[in-house]
């Protein structure tokens, strides 16, 4: 995936503006205890951050 695809999705389900936000300050255990952007930062897969994203805040099958 894609960034510009992941951060697509992200602004989709969560608006524009808290997309960031989320994406900064949502520490997630299911990234290493990190953040969606500490996670990219480290190298993580887009396409993997978006499946744990969606898990973690149960996005819609249809949005995933």
């Amino acid at each position: 995936m894609r960034l510009t695809d992941f951060w697509q999705r992200m602004a989709e389900h969560f608006g524009e503006t808290y997309a960031d936000s989320f994406a900064r300050d949502h520490v997630m255990s299911e990234l290493g205890g990190r953040t969606v952007h500490e996670a990219l930062a480290a190298g993580w897969d887009a396409k993997d951050i978006w499946r744990t994203v969606c898990a973690v805040m149960d996005v819609p099958a249809e949005k995933r």
